[in-house]
């Protein structure tokens, strides 16, 4: 009796060893979204649908580019992404393709009239990975997060550290430099700017910049030309586009400081109007131009 008995509790214990190790290997995997929303899947995400051009480079970036099987319109980068198939933009979803196209996660940004297009597909249960980075240090943040959702851990964590890296050295280089009043430019006409909790203005901050409408309660706020006249930024920064009403409109101003000082710089857009990998390069370049900037002062002011 004592063999059988030892064998069979030998039998139960592999048994159980084996339920474990498979419920290990499957073990669903949780994180949390920009909305504090938990984001649970069984197993790590295969079909991606990504509704923002800046998600999908994030995707790429954590590893999971051959992963994404549909996105939205200006999704232009790495190179790769421009052969995925397009679902929409930001106006409007085509909910009959995406459905079409099964993901098991949909990485979103809440923004633009399709965001209510999203609730008809959060009754199909599919799961949401909201994402929209705040500060700078939110990028390499969202690649680890991504990196888990698609289990490529690895590379993407090798590129959150990296990226990490580079914030502390842009930190270490400008992050006690004298001050620099900044207006940051989104469009010409309407003037649009930012105000302190755009994630430009983090980049700024970075810089040793101040953003002179930061203290406004809109996110995105227009303000008028004699509001920026008044400030009298000594720097002006914006992202350049040809669609773009560029700079050149303050040149009518010479007795403006940035003007005067001839600090009006243009920036790639797509290295600033994506909260992707790329802002750090466009934060690389906001640096360089503030630190242009006090160089042109005269007697140090």
């Amino acid at each position: 009796m004592k063999p059988y008995v030892l064998s069979a509790a030998v039998a139960v214990c592999v048994s159980l060893s084996a339920s474990l190790c498979a419920t290990q290997a499957f073990a669903a995997i949780t994180v949390k979204d920009d909305a504090g929303n938990s984001v649970v899947l069984e197993k790590p995400a295969q079909r991606i649908v990504s509704l923002a051009p800046h998600a999908t480079e994030l995707i790429f970036a954590a590893g999971g580019g051959d992963r994404i099987v549909g996105t939205v319109g200006y999704s232009d980068y790495p190179a790769a992404a421009l052969k995925i198939p397009r679902v929409g933009d930001h106006r409007q979803i085509d909910l009959e393709r995406v459905i079409a196209l099964k993901p098991d996660l949909l990485v979103v940004w809440l923004h633009g009239s399709s965001e209510r297009q999203l609730d008809s597909l959060r009754k199909l249960g599919i799961p949401f990975f909201y994402n929209e980075p705040k500060k700078l240090a939110d990028i390499p943040d969202s690649i680890s997060r991504l990196g888990k959702l698609m289990g490529t851990e690895r590379q993407a964590e090798q590129i959150a550290d990296e990226e990490r890296a580079r914030l502390a050295q842009l930190q270490k280089q400008y992050g006690n430099r004298p001050l620099v009043r900044t207006f940051y430019q989104v469009w010409g006409k309407p003037i649009y700017t930012v105000n302190g909790s755009h994630i430009i203005s983090d980049m700024l901050h970075l810089c040793g910049g101040v953003n002179i409408f930061g203290s406004l309660g809109v996110t995105a706020p227009t303000v008028s030309t004699e509001a920026v006249l008044l400030e009298n930024p000594e720097a002006m920064i914006t992202g350049e586009r040809k669609t773009t009403q560029g700079l050149e409109i303050w040149k009518q101003y010479p007795d403006l400081l940035a003007v005067k000082r001839d600090n009006l710089f243009s920036i790639d857009a797509d290295l600033l109007n994506r909260a992707g990998p790329r802002l750090i390069d466009g934060a690389t370049f906001v640096c360089e131009k503030l630190e242009l900037a006090r160089s042109r002062r005269v007697d140090g002011r």
